[in-house]
């Protein structure tokens, strides 16, 4: 079964949201998938994803950034550019915030007997996989993280931008390789994350992190070096680390995707997600 919901957080700009699960009446573990840069919740694989941890036994809810570009009328692809280009780290941890507290609400997004909120656990792929790890240091309801081809810190590629220039103006444009469109940075991004280091600086958030932590990173990533899965893990060393050989950055997917199954990285990082939860329930 998958039940489309929407979430209003209280930064005022709500979200789309999906869970899928197998209705039995039996409280099941909860997973959060967070999608990362440029991403969304219907991206490429990720309903196929869904579906996979379900037939697992889990409730498998994932949900789209409030500001990420997509909007609760129109969640099917990134339009709304001037929303892209106001998002920041702090509203994306406040994001992940809501959907926690509706979970724990009087009215969940599939009934309460159905979920096992004493096995909540997150999942974030590429920005999204720095966002989980900083949401379960702030957040003890989480049980267990796992951060695919995650970034080891925010502000690794600003220099790329050209700091004093994109202060000046206000602005830079990143290109969707995709679709083409030309995506504004607002540098208010950059003023949050300073206003906010304690909050946002994954190297030094991720030492106090309490939950159990699974690093999983393609050799072949194209767009993050694996070094950053050995630098988390070097900052927290009791986390779980698995080089993939075979997995790119998106683990085997693409947008749109056309085939029926999983793509055979994604089904490894699915497996070695669940395997590492089930022995952390």
């Amino acid at each position: 079964m998958k039940v489309d919901f929407v979430v209003y957080p209280e930064h005022g700009r709500p979200f789309t949201a999906d869970v899928t699960y197998w209705p039995d009446s039996n409280p099941k573990p909860i997973i959060l998938f967070a999608h990362g840069f440029k991403g969304f919740k219907d991206w490429g694989h990720f309903n196929l994803l869904a579906t996979y941890f379900a037939k697992q036994g889990f409730v498998f809810i994932k949900f789209n950034f409030a500001y990420n570009g997509t909007t609760v009328d129109n969640y099917s692809d990134m339009h709304d550019m001037e929303a892209f280009g106001q998002n920041n780290f702090s509203l994306e941890l406040d994001d992940m915030q809501a959907l926690i507290d509706l979970l724990h609400s009087e009215n969940p997004p599939v009934e309460a007997k159905e979920l096992d909120l004493s096995r909540i656990y997150l999942i974030g792929h590429s920005r999204g996989g720095g966002a989980v790890i900083l949401k379960a240091a702030e957040e003890p309801r989480v049980k267990a993280v796992a951060s695919w081809a995650g970034v080891n810190r925010y502000d690794n590629r600003w220099d790329e931008l050209h700091m004093g220039k994109w202060k000046e103006q206000g602005v830079q444009y990143v290109q969707n390789g995709r679709t083409g469109v030309q995506m504004p940075l607002y540098y208010q991004i950059v003023e949050n994350f300073i206003e906010n280091k304690y909050r946002l600086d994954i190297p030094t958030v991720v030492k106090r992190m309490d939950q159990p932590l699974l690093l999983l990173h393609g050799e072949r990533d194209e767009t993050l070096p694996t070094q950053m899965a050995h630098d988390l893990q070097s900052w927290k060393p009791d986390a779980e680390l698995h080089l993939l050989p075979e997995a790119d950055h998106s683990f085997g997917g693409q947008h749109p995707y056309d085939k029926n199954e999983l793509p055979d990285a994604a089904r490894s990082a699915a497996d070695l997600s669940i395997n590492f939860f089930r022995r952390h329930a």
